[in-house]
């Protein structure tokens, strides 16, 4: 696990919160120990208030709507997946057997989530304080994308307006699947261009699976 400490840039004093933090629910099934879902759900709370608590600090005066988006744009799931990627966070992910296969370590459902898994780790071995400074380290260049409007645009609209002419390039969604746990649900949406699919997106809201949807289609589009 040192590697993995190292490449992450924290050290536990309880290692085993790390291991479980990376325990995806495939891999607990197959080998009947605790997966990362119960941290994954402390850490999406933490998150949310380390990015509002900043947000709100360093943007005074702006309202409470515009804080919203902003806060949305970066604990999306493609922010976060990114962000793993970036300290390697999906290759120690311990996925089972099926999922690996199925291309997991590329998802971003399972990343993101492990991402925050690993967050709620970090805070409950270290403390609000540490997890805020390691947050925001990593995730400093997403905040200030979002906030200058660089990031994580309406993906949605781009695609629609690269497609629409006249009455071609229609582009709709359709809902694929819908598992997990009402608190822990994930969506997967297939994008379709004059009814002909495309790729598919997933996400932990219908809105947010068409606009990941909606992103791969435009970059495998060179748009």
């Amino acid at each position: 696990m040192e590697n993995v400490q190292d490449k992450i840039g924290y050290t536990f004093k309880k290692p085993e919160l790390l291991e479980k933090a990376l325990t995806h629910s495939s891999y607990a099934n197959e080998r009947k120990c605790e997966s990362n879902e119960r941290l994954e759900f402390l850490g999406d709370s933490v998150l949310s208030v380390i990015i509002s608590d900043y947000i709100y600090r360093h943007l005074p005066g702006v309202n409470e709507g515009i804080l919203s988006k902003y806060r949305a744009s970066i604990v999306c799931e493609q922010s976060l997946f990114d962000i793993s990627k970036k300290i390697s966070l999906n290759t120690f992910v311990h996925l089972g057997k099926g999922e690996e296969m199925t291309g997991g370590r590329d998802r971003a459902s399972v990343i993101s989530d492990a991402f925050e898994a690993v967050l709620a780790a970090i805070y409950l071995d270290g403390g609000m304080e540490i997890a805020r400074n390691w947050t925001i380290n990593l995730m400093q260049d997403a905040i200030d994308d979002a906030i200058s409007g660089h990031r994580y645009k309406d993906y949605k609209t781009m695609l629609q307006e690269a497609y629409q002419k006249g009455n071609e390039g229609k582009v709709t969604y359709r809902t694929i699947s819908e598992t997990g746990q009402d608190h822990n649900k994930v969506f997967e949406v297939e994008v379709l261009i004059d009814n002909v699919p495309q790729n598919k997106g997933q996400g932990k809201s219908k809105k947010e699976a068409e606009q990941n949807a909606a992103y791969i289609a435009l970059k495998n589009a060179g748009k």
